[in-house]
């Protein structure tokens, strides 16, 4: 089989209009998650919006006034990569989202919230003549967009793809939430013993993945995993099942056990049965004293932008040599001992592992190998 690897990414988050911007930003410990008021029909709102200040830095050159911003977004975090591996015609995008352009529906265009019309959108700015692969599993969409990419990259039937993650906080989105009684009504606080629920967060990624020679900063996806236990429309397995058949299937790929992994990068939503479920289905799988962090403390829940927000993160933390802790852990939560991170780490990560999960009973596990 041919290896994969993801060569180069950025991403824009409610914290830096770039990959580099980002990190630094954490490094420091700084989070995107602010009290807004009067907000999606909220009186108050805990959520990680992007400035339009970052959109508008990056596109200043290009005329995208009949845009919506959820397309904005998208061709910001594209055109760094795209200047660096320009598209031909062999290239493929690939698009992750749960929603799409979901605030087209406040103007009644119905056309225009379709997600195949925003993949079309960003297709026809750059030039991408095979039409695009969509990708819209609840929120293991990213995850699940990198591993559509590696497989079909390695079967041959693509050999190259620029793979998008995207998602925007909208009136239509917090009310969902809201309705579950999900929400956090303060910073959320993966694992903790008091954590309250989830705080809502917009980001795109994007990545540049081929099996081409890899550089020194390339990350190779060496295997992946993606079960759905069909628990529940929206509340996660009691036991894990999905998870951890996901996880074991992503190690056999990778041909190894779980105590080569170094670090996981987890899906820790703050809400009671998710972070439960993880440390269950970590458990299982004798991951109990490898490093782990979550990072909705720092861009809350990105939806279907947040597993390959996080996957490209954790690149960044494999390049640099140091694990990101989890924000806002003061007492651990759940019924599992699990190596929750609450500093930052030193740590050379050979092998990392990245996992979400989403309504439906969906999961999707990554394990990524550094190059060099």
């Amino acid at each position: 089989m041919k290896k994969v690897y993801i060569h180069q990414y950025n991403y824009i988050t409610s914290l830096g209009a770039n990959a580099q911007e980002n990190w630094d930003a954490l490094v420091l410990g700084k989070s995107g998650i602010l009290s807004h008021q009067n907000f999606a029909n909220l009186p108050s709102c805990y959520a990680s919006l992007i400035p339009d200040q970052f959109l508008n830095g990056v596109l200043e050159a290009y005329d995208v006034s009949t845009y919506a911003r959820i397309v904005k977004m998208a061709l910001a975090a594209l055109v760094p990569l795209v200047q660096k591996f320009p598209v031909n015609p062999n290239t493929t995008l690939i698009l992750s989202t749960t929603k799409g352009d979901i605030a087209a529906l406040n103007d009644n265009n119905l056309d225009e919230a379709s997600i195949p019309f925003l993949a079309e959108q960003i297709a026809i700015f750059f030039g991408f003549r095979k039409k695009p692969i969509i990708v819209s599993n609840a929120c293991v969409s990213g995850a699940l967009a990198l591993a559509t990419a590696k497989r079909l990259i390695q079967t041959e039937m693509i050999t190259e793809a620029f793979v998008i993650g995207i998602d925007e906080v909208t009136e239509f989105v917090v009310s969902g939430f809201n309705s579950f009684q999900a929400m956090s009504s303060e910073p959320c606080t993966p694992y903790d013993a008091n954590r309250k629920g989830v705080n809502l967060g917009e980001a795109v990624a994007a990545a540049y993945v081929s099996a081409n020679d890899p550089t020194e900063s390339s990350i190779e996806i060496v295997g992946d995993g993606a079960i759905s236990d069909a628990n529940h429309i929206s509340g996660p397995s009691r036991t894990g099942e999905g998870l951890y058949q996901s996880i074991l299937s992503a190690l056999n790929e990778a041909d190894i056990e779980s105590s080569a992994i170094d670090y996981i990068s987890s899906h820790g939503t703050a809400t009671i049965y998710n972070d439960e479920m993880e440390a269950i289905a970590f458990d299982r799988l004798q991951l109990n004293k490898v490093p782990v962090s979550s990072l909705k403390g720092y861009f809350g829940h990105t939806l279907g932008a947040s597993g390959l927000l996080e996957t490209v993160i954790t690149c960044q933390m494999m390049t640099n040599n140091l694990a990101i802790a989890n924000k806002g852990l003061l007492e651990l939560g759940v019924s599992q001992a699990i190596n929750v991170i609450t500093t930052h780490q030193n740590k050379n990560i050979q092998y990392a592992l990245k996992t979400a999960s989403g309504f439906g009973g969906c999961n999707t596990a990554l394990i990524l190998k550094k190059v060099s």
